[in-house]
């Protein structure tokens, strides 16, 4: 089994934000105007991973609209329990067909034994990546997410969240025409904690309503 990558907890979390600061004027810039960004911290259940899934390309209220109509629907959100609901029950829930079809496959996943959970707080983040990618519907945003939100892995930088990327375009002032590999050698500054760095950008972004209108 190989070694996990690090991750960061609630005691820690802060220190490596204060670290970032030291490294980066501009994340001090955003600790002093706004404070500490949340962890946005989430267990590690099927729920959560069908959270995610939910919010593929759409907004944060549409894919939490739609949770709390399948939890109404469930009560708890299983993979065993989501299997035994129809197409129509799913889209009553909001969920399109290729959603519901997305979150279907990791239900069966799951009950198949193909991929434990469980397993993934001891598995390093390649492998982790290597094994839910397989599935489909899933793909590396979702895999960020996951990485970053439930396992708290630390050093993971998410170039295809929008969110993420035009917060950092308008901190550093950069051009939209600065392709993914400008971004992703920019966040080699923040090792080996990029996904606190993230946060920080999404702090910034949700914080700063000017910075909102005009992306």
């Amino acid at each position: 089994m190989q070694e996990m990558d690090e991750h960061f907890t609630d005691q820690t979390y802060p220190t490596y934000c204060d670290r970032l600061a030291v490294v980066d004027p501009d994340f001090q810039r955003i600790l002093s105007i706004y404070g500490y960004p949340p962890s946005w911290k989430r267990p590690n259940t099927f729920q959560s991973l069908v959270h995610i899934i939910l919010e593929q390309q759409v907004s944060l209220a549409s894919a939490l609209s739609a949770l709390n109509k399948l939890k109404e629907r469930l009560i708890e959100i299983t993979p065993e329990g989501l299997l035994l609901l129809t197409d129509a029950e799913l889209k009553d829930c909001y969920l399109s067909r290729q959603k519901s079809g997305y979150i279907r496959n990791l239900a069966e996943a799951i009950v198949n034994k193909h991929i434990t959970l469980e397993d993934f707080e001891r598995l390093s983040n390649d492998l982790i990546r290597e094994k839910l990618c397989s599935l489909k519907g899933i793909g590396n945003w979702t895999v960020d997410v996951y990485l970053m939100f439930v396992l708290s892995r630390a050093d993971i930088f998410p170039v295809g969240d929008l969110a993420a990327v035009n917060a950092l375009k308008h901190l550093k002032s950069l051009p939209i025409t600065a392709t993914r590999e400008e971004l992703l050698r920019l966040s080699e500054q923040w090792k080996p904690y990029r996904t606190i760095a993230t946060m920080l950008l999404w702090h910034y972004y949700l914080s700063n309503k000017s910075l909102k209108q005009t992306i």
